[in-house]
């Protein structure tokens, strides 16, 4: 059901009844909002009440009207108020006496008078926990400031790793790609050697979260192959039209659901429903990954006015993860940037400001952000980093700068050693090659271009001059 002042015609694109009433008539605004329930609830459809009213002092309560509709709210001046006109109507009709209005209206003032001297005694308001939520049960008994591991076992790892790589149980009548052989081929050789691809890594976060009882949902265009075609997470019978198979949709009997569907080119509007459905159930890992990281910016309205300060202005946490295809690698200046620069500025890190030193000091700069934007060079961390996301004991927005290239490269793997327990997100990673003793620079990098340094520094024989730091998490890295 919806209430509207001027947006009525709406409901006409799905057909829904409209039902206008003056709201100076307020039995009939009961009478119609009645009506409109009782259709709800017997027809399961939308209805929509157009309440006719206005404003009686300008648009937000603080502009003088008169600058510039001088004529109407001369009219309003001079219109008695709703519930001058209410109250004497009931007097006129015997239903109350002028005494019980004036106590309801005491009554009524007093209640707002009282609360307004309680607001002013407090000197400190929290607004990030004024988090009007749905999550029922979902902050309790938790300590708000300890993260659980993301590590797994190595057998889970191998399981899933193994599901991932083989074929539909009936090959022999579901024809996959030639193409897609191969690829399972290459999978299965990497998991038989223990080592992750990107693909890889981003299922083992996906699956074990399953395992777990997460439903993971992934939307976006051709999230389901993915746009490199490096996921191949839906398999198509090649001779049969709509056969399909979902290898992560059959990795446990019990596991917790698996949505992956290609969207269409509107940012805004699929954008808009995955954070909605972020915001309706904090146990779901739901991610919108872009075609190019540049196809944010169709969708900028509902990542600046609702996303990157969800809670600051809205008081409602989120998790959804927006992965955004970043790097310049030949395909236009309009598909090379994700703009990373843009979405750290609108962080919301106090320069200034250093936590102090504890043993929950990662954890708190990631409370106290509006989100977390980051870019990463292994698969190991993008297999932690969305583990993260619901391992944490709230619920942060994760701006992910994914990669092109190392989607592929063979020096972009991960071993499962950094992947089982024990291990964790790395939000920075050291030179393990270069002497400490013996560099002369240290570069600071993140992303792919850590690739293409270390290219050029092996290539020069310089391991042991330049350093090369890679900052994986690029916000709330005060250290």
């Amino acid at each position: 059901m919806y209430f509207t002042d001027s947006f009525a015609d709406v409901a006409r694109v799905v057909n829904a009844p409209i039902f206008h009433v003056n709201s100076d008539d307020p039995e009939s605004v009961i009478h119609v909002c009645n009506i409109a329930a009782e259709w709800r609830a017997t027809f399961k459809k939308d209805v929509v009440i157009d309440i006719v009213c206005y404003r009686r002092n300008g648009h937000n309560e603080n502009d003088e009207p008169m600058f510039t509709q001088p004529l109407m709210y001369t009219k309003i001046k001079k219109t008695e108020p709703i519930l001058e006109k209410y109250s004497q109507q009931l007097i006129a009709d015997g239903v109350v006496t002028p005494a019980e209005v004036q106590d309801v209206k005491e009554k009524y003032e007093k209640i707002c008078e009282d609360a307004f001297a309680s607001a002013r005694k407090e000197t400190h308001v929290k607004h990030k926990d004024w988090l009007d939520s749905p999550w029922s049960g979902f902050f309790e008994g938790k300590d708000p400031l300890k993260v659980g591991p993301t590590g797994i076992k190595e057998e889970t790892l191998v399981h899933i790793g193994n599901r991932f790589s083989s074929p539909p149980p009936n090959a022999a009548e579901f024809l996959i790609h030639k193409g897609i052989e191969r690829i399972l081929k290459a999978r299965m050789d990497m998991i038989n050697n223990r080592v992750a691809d990107w693909a890889i890594g981003e299922a083992f976060a996906y699956g074990s979260l399953m395992k777990e009882g997460i439903h993971v949902r992934l939307s976006g265009q051709d999230v389901e192959r993915g746009t490199f075609s490096h996921r191949h997470h839906v398999l198509h019978h090649q001779t049969v039209d709509k056969a399909t198979y979902n290898p992560l949709c059959h990795l446990y009997p019990d596991q917790a659901q698996y949505t992956v569907c290609n969207s269409s080119l509107s940012e805004y509007a699929v954008l808009g429903f995955e954070l909605g459905y972020s915001m309706t159930n904090p146990n779901a890992l739901v991610i919108w990954e872009a075609q190019f990281g540049d196809f944010s910016n169709t969708a900028q309205c509902i990542i600046d006015q609702f996303i990157s300060s969800g809670q600051a202005k809205w008081v409602r946490q989120s998790g959804l993860v927006l992965q955004l295809p970043h790097g310049m690698e030949g395909m236009g200046p309009e598909h090379s940037s994700a703009r990373p620069e843009r979405f750290l500025q609108m962080c919301s890190d106090d320069p200034d400001y250093f936590p102090p030193e504890s043993d929950d000091f990662s954890v708190r700069q990631l409370h106290d952000c509006n989100w977390i934007v980051a870019n990463l060079s292994t698969p190991a961390n993008v297999f932690h980093i969305l583990r993260r996301q619901i391992a944490l004991p709230f619920r942060k927005p994760l701006i992910l700068m994914y990669p092109k290239s190392l989607l592929r490269l063979p020096t972009a793997r991960s071993s499962f050693d950094e992947m089982v327990e024990g291990t964790e997100f790395k939000r920075i990673i050291p030179d393990d090659e270069a002497d400490p003793a013996k560099v002369k620079k240290v570069v600071f990098c993140c992303g792919k271009v850590y690739y293409d340094f270390k290219k050029e520094r092996d290539a020069k024989n310089m391991q042991n001059d330049v350093a090369l730091v890679r900052l994986e998490q690029v916000n709330s890295l005060k250290i």
